[in-house]
């Protein structure tokens, strides 16, 4: 048996933003608690790092507008904690067609769970939105509660809070060999350690942690072109000028979206989502580049529908997506070692959202039993255990 002082309650791996609300959270439960990371803080290798996602209460699914009221105030008391601004609401304005079934889906769910929201007819928009060109005479729904989450922000604060509730963050140690057992044993490059239990957040990186365990989850990993797009009038884009986040849908097999300028100076982010398949190991090769049609879609929608921005990108950044095949995330438990706890694929659900998950921590280990998220129902017999609480963010 190992000594207590080199006993972990819990190892996490992965210190994106999944790992880091993991690890907050059984810090502030009095866990003891260590967050792997391979790479050195703050780097921009996975699907965490950037200054801005979108924040939202419009869904299609019913059960992500109700985990989004635990979301908010969530957010609020990590704000309270961290003594700095991690949200801003700017609203999101969702568009299409008057026929597009998934503008009415989200419009109706919004209406059952109370959430306030405007409809917007197409003389409306343009009225309130005269530099947005519309060209199929689009209608619009604004949720008023959408907004802009500071990243790179969320990710300091939550390290910072993990280290004043006494956990641990290494960053720079990749792990290189996981043993499971009633202690799982954990090697990286540097040392090797023991905890109670185990949680992989690993991101595009989880498969190649989980096939020595036996399993692979049927992940997709992409790399997506993230532009910015310069105004041809400083602050026309701004939150200066009351512009929202916006979601336009049923242009491209592929929502498109954008935050209002404020990132960069005089720079619009807008994209597509959607992208290349990629090894996460590979991502910033030279071949990994050369596809950029997504690059041309985005250009012909910013110069078809935002007459005031530039319609070539000034900055081109990158982003990795895990998704699965249905496009919700997986969290549970290893199907062999109750012990070892894996969240995975979030980047499809997370499209622009952030969001709490499920309580991961019974009395003696995490455990996570099966979740069933189509109907939104957890499953899990446990009783009471804290959070894993997840933010969820993407649209990067």
């Amino acid at each position: 048996m190992a000594a207590q002082k080199d006993l972990w309650d819990a190892i996490v791996i992965g210190a994106g933003i999944q790992g880091c609300f993991t690890a907050y959270h059984l810090a502030k439960h009095r866990k003891r608690v260590l967050l792997l990371e391979q790479f050195f803080l703050p780097h921009s290798r996975g699907s965490s790092h950037g200054q801005s996602r979108i924040i939202r209460k419009a869904y299609l699914e019913d059960f992500y507008t109700q985990m989004m009221h635990e979301c908010y105030q969530m957010w609020a008391q990590l704000e309270h904690e961290a003594g700095t601004q991690l949200h801003r609401q700017t609203g999101l304005l969702l568009l299409g067609t008057k026929e597009n079934q998934e503008l009415k889906t989200i419009q109706a769910n919004m209406s059952r769970q109370r959430v306030e929201h405007q409809c917007l007819s197409s003389e409306e928009l343009k009225q309130r939105f005269p530099n947005i060109r519309l060209t199929r005479g689009e209608v619009g729904l604004l949720d008023n509660s959408g907004g802009v989450l500071y990243a790179y922000k969320a990710l300091r604060a939550l390290q910072d809070a993990v280290r004043q509730l006494g956990g641990i963050v290494h960053d720079g140690e990749k792990v290189v060999e996981i043993n499971p057992g009633l202690l799982v044993k954990v090697k990286t490059t540097t040392r090797s350690y023991q905890a109670k239990s185990l949680v992989i957040t690993a991101g595009p990186w989880s498969n190649q942690l989980l096939r020595p365990l036996g399993i692979e989850l049927p992940l997709q990993t992409l790399r997506i072109n993230v532009c910015y797009w310069r105004e041809r009038v400083p602050g026309s884009y701004g939150v200066s000028q009351a512009f929202p986040c916006f979601l336009w849908l049923g242009l491209y097999p592929h929502h498109l979206y954008g935050l209002p300028a404020g990132e960069y100076p005089g720079l619009m982010k807008v994209s597509y989502h959607h992208g290349n398949h990629a090894d996460p190991e590979e991502r910033d090769c030279p071949t990994a580049r050369a596809d950029i049609r997504d690059v041309q879609i985005v250009s012909s929608f910013v110069r078809d529908h935002f007459p005031d921005l530039k319609p070539e990108p000034a900055v081109m950044e990158s982003c990795m997506y895990t998704n699965t095949p249905d496009e919700h995330f997986i969290l549970d438990r290893h199907p062999k070692y109750d012990n070892i706890v894996i969240g995975a694929g979030f980047s499809a659900v997370s499209q622009a959202w952030a969001k709490p998950t499920f309580d991961l921590w019974p009395e003696a280990s995490l455990l996570c039993t099966g979740v069933d998220f189509t109907d939104g129902e957890d499953v899990s017999d446990e009783g009471s255990i804290p959070e894993m609480s997840s933010f969820f963010f993407c649209l990067t």
